[in-house]
């Protein structure tokens, strides 16, 4: 079992950063792919980034160049840095594992799911 807390959300205006943090439990930590999910009101989960066991990367066409994932295996901790922050990407972000080494886009392919953190950009 693994348990997912995000943290770090909040209200930003357009153009700031903001750091979001998902702490893992759990000893698969290191063996499994993780992902950035978010969701706006009346709209589905939409994938915004992925990181796999050897820290190969994929975003979303809408924030690749403005977010970064990253992970501390040490800390069991996955962060998604989000700079130029714009008012589309206001949502509730989702932290999401992966039993696996390989990362992937859709949100079926992930097996436990955090809580959710919120984060609004005023423009």
């Amino acid at each position: 079992q693994v348990q997912l807390v995000e943290s770090g959300g909040g209200l930003v205006q357009a153009g700031d950063s903001l750091r979001l943090s998902c702490a893992a439990s759990g000893r698969t930590f290191s063996r499994s792919a993780m992902g950035w999910f978010r969701q706006a009101p009346g709209k589905e989960r939409e994938f915004v980034a992925a990181i796999n066991w050897s820290d190969s990367t994929i975003y979303a066409d809408s924030v690749k160049g403005r977010f970064i994932i990253s992970r501390d295996n040490a800390k069991t901790t996955v962060y998604l840095q989000m700079n130029s922050l714009k008012s589309e990407d206001t949502a509730v972000y989702y932290c999401a594992a992966r039993i696996g080494t390989t990362s992937y886009r859709s949100p079926l392919r992930y097996d436990y799911w955090g809580q959710g953190t919120q984060v609004t950009v005023s423009s």
